[in-house]
């Protein structure tokens, strides 16, 4: 039976993992599709594969888990060596561990999948995804080894010194060639233009002229530390703080908040130093009326964090500000009590649920806010208060408690199934507001007592048609929905306990130590999220995603209101990591495409590489004619400098050395070469060099050549054995 469980267990995380990545990776697709001009085939590659290989959504479910079980990212750090470097003037901060070493088991994983899919390797091969895979082959390919030379963490410092902005990023160095890489670099992604890039070391910072601000980067390369600026003058400053010591920044109040970021150990932390933003803002801005009374003009630090607690990761975002909140500031309240969660499915698509300080005080803001002495808006509604004898802030708004929740569970046709949830103080004084309003618009209510709860059904005109919607006072909530059914539906679920507010999985996922006392919540069932974008495009993969809506992780965010501050806290990884995920479905099978073209590349270049030598060879020993193979075409290993027929020096060792000898290969880029020759009386006629792929992640073609100077290739998987020039002449010629 135990075993039982965990397969089952297995399976529907399997599901779960297969529905996230594959919707991810969808939705650009299905998005353009939904907007191609009639007439016009609208369905996407994406769903051409699935339905040609509808295995897919295994394969990425497979993967998904790899990744996640064996994909080491960067430890928490308490501290940062690279804080008290940055100039005193800093308002932007943010700090990232360097991700290369997950970036490369990242890779790794794929690269072994793709060799054990033939689903996956299709989609990669022909799939849309392929489109721009040498560009972004380049750039992450280079990143894999630029993280290698740098330390654990890259600090960014964002300031405005006088009328110029300035940017300043900083890094450990962990050996030595960072320069020479740098300016490889550069020169291979500059081509013959312009690089717009330079790259400096101490001496040569020092002789440097300064221009002044511009667009040109600038990149310090010490033995210790490398920076990068847009002026000369910001790197100037860096290096002088670093050989007084620095400590500078740490000294200020911002940069103290920003240390106080690190305790118990952060993976990511970004700050921005507002009140100083602010004052860099054009004066309009800070004499504007309307900002100054909102409050928000008194905000202090914004800070983000991606932190362990309790054992979870969790992301934390802090507003502060100079003192308590004010105006609109203040409209959220305190944390309380989500009652209106017990309402709502645990089946519900999204769900949004937020506590006001006083509804009653922000309808006031409101007014103010709105109004001048040239204008008011609000001149219609107070005729209408007048009308009917009440009042929206006395007999409707003070009557509200001030927690408000909104689930929408489907949109499917003829309308949307939505529920709302309101705490309220006074039930009785609400429905005889409620009455009133329904009389004074003549609008048809019916009324039924079932269980205790009176049920109203109030029928709303619609051109030639009518809605319906219904509403009861429970429990100290007035619970309105789309029809009468969701109301009764919403009722029995607050009396029987299964609502969503009861579910433990959604309880799991709240941020440890919190509970479910928030100042706002946000909900979101991801499958049922990405089923609904489906179903206009692909109404059978949005039905088989909607198979496993509820087994999925929900998304939650929750926010919490203090008397100087606005906290929000999240444990899903849909907040957080979905970027991530976008990022590693479009771009690592477009890196490990474009990393087989250059194998593939430079299979061809080398193989004429070994064709010229073989001529030279041939005209050089003219009684041997051609090499026997590819070691007599490379350097001696006991005298570089000494050629002869068995050591022609033709060929660097990276291609030809003693390995090569006899039945030996030679490795180079992913694929093994080999030359054989036909020989009589150490006269070699004919020779046949073939190259061939490592393994099946780096390269899909082997490629051969003999003396009559044509490369020709046979797709396939990696060869074994040795070919004849016959053989090779029967392959396909390359263009």
């Amino acid at each position: 039976m135990r075993c039982a469980h965990i397969l089952a267990k297995g399976r529907r995380n399997f599901m779960k993992s297969a529905a996230i990545l594959a919707a991810i990776s969808l939705l650009p697709s299905l998005c353009r599709a939904q907007s191609a001009p009639a007439g016009q085939q609208s369905e996407s590659p994406w769903l051409e594969n699935l339905k040609k290989h509808p295995e897919l959504l295994a394969e990425f479910a497979r993967l998904v888990e790899k990744l996640r079980l064996n994909v080491q990212f960067p430890p928490p750090r308490a501290e940062s060596r690279l804080l008290p470097l940055l100039p005193e003037s800093t308002m932007v901060y943010a700090a990232f561990s360097n991700y290369g070493d997950a970036a490369h088991q990242t890779l790794h994983i794929f690269q072994q999948e793709l060799q054990e899919s033939d689903a996956l390797r299709d989609w990669w091969k022909h799939g849309e995804v392929a489109a721009n895979g040498p560009k972004i082959e380049k750039f992450l390919d280079s990143f894999d080894q630029l993280h290698q030379y740098l330390g654990d963490e890259i600090v960014l410092s964002g300031a405005t010194v006088g009328p110029n902005p300035s940017l300043l990023v900083v890094a450990e160095v962990r050996k030595p060639g960072l320069k020479k890489f740098l300016e490889e670099l550069i020169g291979q992604f500059a081509g013959k233009a312009k690089p717009g890039v330079r790259v400096l070391d101490l001496k040569e910072l020092a002789a440097a002229v300064d221009d002044g601000p511009g667009q040109e980067l600038t990149v310090l390369v010490r033995p210790d530390f490398v920076a990068a600026a847009f002026d000369l003058a910001t790197l100037r400053k860096f290096n002088a703080r670093l050989e007084r010591g620095g400590g500078e920044f740490v000294s200020t109040p911002f940069g103290k908040r920003v240390m106080e970021g690190y305790q118990g150990g952060v993976t990511v932390l970004a700050a921005a130093d507002l009140q100083k933003l602010l004052s860099q803002t054009p004066p309009a801005m800070n004499q504007n009326t309307t900002f100054q009374r909102s409050g928000f003009a008194e905000m202090k630090y914004l800070v983000w964090e991606h932190k362990q607690v309790s054992g979870q990761s969790i992301s934390e975002t802090a507003l502060s500000f100079t003192g308590a909140r004010r105006g609109a500031a203040s409209w959220l309240g305190k944390p309380a009590p989500l009652g209106g969660l017990d309402f709502v499915s645990p089946k519900a698509m999204t769900v949004a649920s937020v506590v006001l300080a006083s509804p009653a005080q922000t309808f006031e803001d409101v007014k103010e806010l709105g109004s001048s002495p040239n204008s008011n808006p609000f001149a219609a509604l107070e005729m209408f208060e007048k009308g009917l004898k009440l009042s929206v802030k006395d007999d409707l708004l003070s009557l509200l408690a001030g927690e408000l929740t909104f689930e929408l569970d489907s949109i499917t046709p003829p309308q949307p199934a939505w529920r709302a949830m309101l705490r309220v103080n006074d039930p009785a004084h609400l429905q005889r507001t409620l009455t009133t309003l329904l009389t004074a618009t003549h609008f048809e209510v019916r009324q039924a007592d079932q269980g205790g709860v009176t049920y109203y059904a109030v029928k709303i005109p619609a051109g030639k048609t009518a809605t319906e919607i219904g509403y009861a006072l429970v429990d100290g909530y007035l619970v309105a929905g789309s029809s009468p059914d969701a109301i009764a539906e919403a009722v029995a679920l607050h009396k029987s306990g299964g609502s969503l507010g009861k579910s433990k999985k959604f309880l799991a996922s709240l941020p440890p130590g919190r509970g479910l006392e928030a100042s706002a919540l946000l909900y979101q069932d991801p499958i049922a999220m990405a089923a609904l974008k489906l179903q206009q495009v692909a109404p059978d993969m949005a039905d088989s995603l909607a198979q496993v809506t509820g087994e999925t992780a929900p998304a939650v965010l929750c926010v919490y209101g203090e008397e100087t501050a606005i906290h929000e806290q999240s444990t899903s990884p849909a907040f957080d990591a979905g970027a991530v995920l976008v990022v590693a479905a479009i771009a690592i099978p477009n890196l490990l495409r474009s990393k087989i073209a250059a194998n593939e590349s430079s299979a061809v270049g080398s193989i004429r590489s070994v064709n010229t030598a073989q001529v030279t060879y041939a005209s050089t020993y003219e009684k041997r004619n051609f090499a026997p193979n590819l070691a007599a075409l490379g350097t001696d290993p006991r005298d570089p400098k000494v050629y002869s027929p068995e050591h022609a020096g033709l060929l660097d060792s990276s291609l030809a050395n003693e390995s090569c000898a006899g039945d030996g290969r030679c490795t180079k880029s992913g694929y093994n070469f080999r030359v054989k020759a036909t020989c009589k009386l150490h006269r070699c006629e004919e020779y046949v060099v073939m190259a061939t792929p490592v393994d099946s992640s780096t390269g899909t073609r082997s490629f051969c050549s003999t003396s009559d100077l044509q490369i020709r290739y046979k797709p396939g998987p990696p060869l074994t054995a040795p070919i004849s020039a016959v053989e090779c002449r029967a392959w396909q010629a390359l263009q």
